[in-house]
């Protein structure tokens, strides 16, 4: 959908020229007017659901972002209600032979030269990668060294001023595996990947990796397959059957970090250019709005990061069952486009039918907001990574190397698809939200975009930026985008977000788990 192409009406939203149907913006009443020149409606409509624009007949196509959402279950008058009581939803992924026919869906935007670029004020590590945060790590290789960890870091948290003020805080990244795993399994490969991709995470100033012992997950073989490029060398390890038991080992891990506090606090902020910024696009607790104003205006931040040099990791592979043609057509080159619907059909392998059902309801809460099938919540979704070319595909937690829009290979929860982005090397992420879900992400600042001013206002204390001046008609798309690409350049140059003042992010640390443990 091109930005600022939907016309909003007096009461509702066409969010493309070839829709025939519209999304209330309020509570709409008999007689109310729906969109300029448009049906007024002759039932209530309830707020987010969508309303008929013209005739639409049996088993013709409802037409919503451009695209077939599914089929009329009867006739459906001009301003009638349309939702799941008279839209029968279908699987409508279209695979083109050739996906990269449609040259108009792929679109290179002029680059911004380097000397003109936006800057931030990030931390420059010796080896010249560029961190948002500044943190100490402590990451278990297994669930049986978690509590170790955690009260490693519980010392220097909750102790009296222990901390300079340059260090963002001691964080213990603890998970439920490492142990009993399969060595030639998904599962070991994916918990591997992400531990080393989180320990050489340039908003890690220093790291302690604790093992146990006897689990699968083995350092040395980590360290071995997987070079760590920990700032200034300050990576260390312990191992809690060496160390004789947990006092122990808690008591030299404290010794470990307390020997680390004067280097890694002794850092200065500098400008950078965006090219150094790798925000990972996320959205959870979405509604009808978040595809209305903040998913299209995240998706014009986006394009901006990328004309500026920097790189976009959208994500989420189960939130794009039914419009995974769309992005395939934007694929840079057929290697791409055949990456990414590679990892559908695991997708569809993996979950043993068809997930997520192109067909399939939408769950209950987000029906009752307006989305009817899963395929008009992917086509929502899908607008949070912009209009340029997909440049490359990624495996879960594999190192984001391409500049500009890529995609990540992940679930749709939440803090597991974060986790793989930030293994990714993502040090920043923006995170909208329709419905209102609370989330951060240690060592990475979250930036949470509310899709209306309703849900801005009223969970304010986690709700970092208001996407819904769009609905209120206060500005466009395409100036909202601008306001979230300033924002984040703001939040990397060290401004706090809500998560962060409460404290979210060590709970969040999600690997993605598959496969078989013994």
């Amino acid at each position: 959908m091109p930005l600022d192409s939907q016309q909003i009406g007096p009461g509702a939203v066409k969010m493309c020229p070839e829709d025939n149907v519209a999304v209330a913006r309020n509570d709409l009443e008999p007689g109310h007017a729906s969109i300029e020149h448009g049906p007024a409606c002759v039932q209530q409509v309830p707020r987010g659901h969508k309303v008929a624009l013209c005739d639409i007949a049996a088993g013709s196509a409802v037409i919503k972002q451009a695209t077939a959402i599914g089929r009329a279950m009867h006739d459906i008058r001009p301003g009638e209600h349309v939702h799941a009581h008279n839209l029968r939803a279908e699987p409508t992924m279209v695979r083109a032979a050739d996906p990269l026919g449609h040259c108009s869906d792929r679109l290179a935007l002029e680059p911004v030269p380097a000397e003109r670029r936006a800057v931030f004020r990030g931390i420059v590590r010796e080896d010249g990668r560029v961190g948002t945060r500044n943190f100490i790590g402590l990451i278990p290789t297994v669930n049986g060294s978690a509590t170790v960890a955690r009260r490693i870091a519980d010392h220097f948290n909750h102790g009296p001023g222990w901390l300079p003020a340059t260090i963002d805080g001691v964080i213990a990244l603890t998970h439920g595996t490492g142990c009993g795993m399969d060595v030639e399994s998904a599962g070991f490969q994916l918990l591997q990947r992400t531990l080393s991709g989180f320990s050489r995470h340039p908003n890690f100033g220093g790291l302690v990796l604790i093992g146990q012992g006897g689990e699968t997950v083995q350092m040395r073989q980590l360290l071995a397959e997987y070079p760590m490029a920990v700032a200034g060398g300050r990576l260390r390890t312990i191992t809690v059957q060496e160390e004789g038991g947990s006092r122990s080992t808690i008591r030299r891990g404290i010794a470990e970090v307390a020997a680390m506090l004067a280097a890694v606090g002794d850092v200065k902020r500098s400008p950078v250019d965006a090219g150094n910024l790798i925000v990972g696009l996320k959205c959870g607790g979405s509604d009808a709005f978040c595809a209305l104003t903040a998913n299209p205006a995240l998706g014009h931040a986006a394009d901006l990061l990328v004309r500026n040099g920097g790189t976009a990791i959208l994500g989420e592979t189960p939130e794009l069952f039914g419009a995974e043609h769309l992005l395939a057509r934007r694929a840079e080159t057929p290697g791409v486009a055949d990456a990414l619907l590679a990892r559908i059909d695991w997708w569809h392998h993996y979950a043993g039918s068809d997930p997520g059902g192109n067909a399939t309801p939408s769950p209950p809460g987000i029906e009752a907001r307006g989305l009817v099938s899963r395929v008009e919540q992917s086509l929502g979704a899908l607008l949070k990574g912009g209009t340029t070319s997909l440049r490359a595909v990624y495996r879960y937690a594999e190192p984001v190397t391409e500049r500009g829009l890529v995609f990540m290979d992940s679930p749709g929860f939440d803090p597991c698809a974060a986790t793989g982005q930030i293994a990714g090397g993502a040090n920043l992420i923006c995170f909208t939200t329709g419905r209102g879900s609370p989330f951060g992400c240690k060592p990475v600042p979250c930036l949470k975009l509310a899709a209306t001013s309703e849900l801005f206002r009223g969970q304010s204390e986690d709700m970092d930026f208001n996407c819904g001046t769009v609905l209120d008609g206060d500005e466009t798309l395409a100036e909202c985008g601008e306001r979230i690409f300033a924002r984040m350049l703001a939040v990397a140059s060290g401004e706090r977000t809500c998560s962060e003042a409460l404290g979210y992010g060590e709970n969040e640390f999600v690997p993605w788990q598959v496969g078989a443990v013994f």
